[in-house]
């Protein structure tokens, strides 16, 4: 008995990979590449389109997520291979429309990389018909940062953010233009972020023993949302966290629950 089905063992094998693979791709969560042009530069990012069965137009959630430094360059992908893009891979069940835009090489998320990464999510909500009142903006390290400016240049914009080990000032006096730019010549930066974005709900993340990025920004930028009594802000530090926080943030169900429940 164990020899004869020894000898079907490898036409079962393939007939479940050739199974699997005849899944048509509506049927499953997938990356696609698009490109947009900003300021007269065409600019690749991806787009994960969630399974049809996730679908209904009109009310798609759709993430913007903000890669980090080792991420940038001109190819268009390596922003989906750390941070959101690994667990997507790993949950392509996953019910949100979600946009990689990747910034250049030698760049931060400032000014036209900015104006980019929103131009790459209005195109991907106009293609897919996503809710414009369920947008959402998330980042890691250098887009813990972006995910601030970016916030901050249209506070009535993201139903939802969530800032990953990132800051408000540079971190190391060899990274000086990393940093958050609409609040840097501020007296007290960290009030005025919490003042202008005091009502978008917010849930910021970060290592306490991160020596790449010290949590100590988001320490204080809790305390100022704390003090201007803002309804939905949370901070969560995980104790024996360095400056990865994003693999353990992204994998945590009760931050997709808590993200999608809010709405514009």
């Amino acid at each position: 008995m164990v020899r004869s089905m020894s000898r079907w063992l490898p036409m079962l094998a393939f007939l479940m990979m050739t199974g699997c693979a005849s899944l048509p791709d509506s049927a499953r969560g997938r990356f696609e590449a698009r490109a947009v042009k900003v300021d007269g530069e065409t600019a690749y990012y991806q787009v994960f389109i969630p399974a049809a069965s996730a679908r209904t137009p009109g009310s798609l959630p759709v993430v913007l997520f903000l890669h980090g430094s080792g991420e940038r360059g001109g190819d268009g992908v390596k922003q989906t291979y750390a941070g959101l893009g690994p667990y997507l891979r790993e949950h392509p069940d996953f019910p949100a429309l979600v946009v990689f835009p990747q910034a250049p090489r030698h760049s931060e998320w400032s000014g036209r990389n900015n104006r980019m990464a929103v131009a790459a999510l209005d195109a991907a909500i106009a293609e897919f018909d996503a809710d414009p009142a369920r947008q959402y903006l998330t980042g890691m390290s250098m887009g813990g940062y972006g995910s601030w400016n970016i916030a901050l240049d249209d506070p009535r914009r993201f139903a939802a953010i969530v800032p990953v080990c990132g800051a408000v000032f540079a971190p190391r006096s060899r990274r000086p233009t990393l940093f958050v730019e609409q609040v840097a010549h501020e007296a007290d930066p960290y009030a005025v972020i919490a003042q202008r974005l005091r009502h978008t709900p917010i849930w910021i993340f970060h290592g306490a023993l991160d020596d790449v990025v010290p949590p100590e920004d988001d320490r204080r930028l809790y305390a100022a949302f704390q003090g201007v009594n803002a309804p939905d802000v949370r901070y969560t530090e995980y104790p024996e966290g360095n400056h990865n926080a994003w693999d353990a943030t992204y994998a945590d169900p009760a931050v997709w629950d808590w993200l999608f429940k809010q709405k514009r």
